[in-house]
């Protein structure tokens, strides 16, 4: 096995994603946090785009939480992916539906304008009506087990549990019963808690509120 680091911002959802996959997959880890809004000059020299999640395997890098997981995937069987090209393709697309998500979720606690809340989340709750119609297994995405891409959306679902639920109440409508199903399932992954930073809601509301959250003043 070669020796990994993970390179990370400790809120960062995409970070997130490729903790939940490296629990998942066993695989010994070091992981190393930066100041996202003091990015060391060693970072900026190995992040190609100076964002994290960044790998590095021995003396290579990876970046982009999405190549990393896969990539953690390909060298520790059994594999957390279709193995049917068509449904490993459609796996992929809804990870980047997961993408959408993550950001109108960022966009709705990070800005300082009401109505923008108000429109971010009624196309957060617009875009999980969709996804509820495209879910067809249980207890995870593709069934019984837990794949790649119950590991990309397990940060959505963390930050609106443990962050948003402070001050809205059915992010998700509730309506969408199997969307919800996805959700506990999701929550209830030893991988998926054991990647919740201690102190998760604490840390998080103070941040964005120092950033001027309009959402979570009053917290």
């Amino acid at each position: 096995m070669p020796k990994i680091e993970l390179i990370s911002f400790d809120l960062c959802p995409f970070v997130q994603r490729s903790v939940i996959t490296l629990l998942e997959k066993g695989i010994p880890f070091k992981r190393t946090n930066i100041d996202l809004a003091d990015k060391p000059e060693w970072f900026l020299q190995t992040s190609p785009l100076g964002k994290v999640p960044v790998l590095k395997i021995n003396d290579n890098i990876l970046f982009e939480s999405a190549v990393i997981n896969e990539y953690l995937d390909e060298i520790t069987p059994p594999s957390m992916h279709p193995g049917d090209p068509l449904q490993k393709a459609i796996n992929r697309a809804w990870i980047e539906f997961g993408t959408e998500l993550s950001n109108l979720s960022f966009k709705m606690i990070l800005t300082d304008d009401e109505e923008t809340v108000a429109q971010s989340l009624e196309a957060l709750q617009n875009k999980f009506e969709f996804l509820d119609k495209n879910l067809t297994a249980g207890p995870f995405f593709n069934g019984e087990a837990f794949s790649l891409i119950d590991a990309a959306y397990a940060p959505v679902f963390i930050r609106m549990e443990y962050l948003l639920k402070q001050v809205i109440d059915d992010l998700i409508p509730p309506a969408c019963n199997r969307a919800l199903d996805w959700r506990d399932a999701i929550l209830a992954r030893e991988s998926v808690q054991d990647s919740i930073i201690d102190g998760y809601t604490e840390l998080a509301t103070a941040r964005f509120k120092k950033r001027g959250s309009v959402l979570l003043k009053d917290l």
